[in-house]
């Protein structure tokens, strides 16, 4: 059965920094690109950052750069996103998801997010 498990969400003020995990399994995580979508409230499910199998290749969107990192490593079969500088348009529930892009098919439960003085 495969499973994504996040953790690490929480509150936080504006300007303070947050790093989510996953852990995944029932499926060979090496094999595969991962990424973060996350969902605001009131709005629908939003491609935010991908990695490719070996970490070598990243993409995120331009709101992001420079504030997120994704990274993985892949003999623990974990995914992580690094999120420094967070701004209340940065709550939401973020969800690991197994692919890339648009094109994951598969996306944990989620950790929620809330970034607020």
């Amino acid at each position: 059965e495969v499973q994504l498990v996040e953790s690490g969400g929480g509150m936080v003020q504006p300007g303070g920094s947050l790093r989510l995990s996953c852990v995944a399994s029932g499926f060979a995580f090496s094999a595969y690109d991962m990424s973060w979508v996350r969902q605001r409230p009131g709005k629908g499910p939003e491609w935010i950052s991908s990695i490719n199998r070996d970490g070598g290749r990243t993409q995120s969107i331009d709101s992001v750069k420079g504030r997120f990192t994704i990274s993985r490593d892949n003999a623990q079969n974990q995914l992580y996103l690094q999120m420094t500088n967070l701004q209340p348009e940065d709550t939401a529930l973020y969800r690991c998801a197994r692919g890339w892009g648009i094109g994951v098919d598969f996306r944990g439960q989620g950790t929620l997010v809330t970034v607020s003085s």
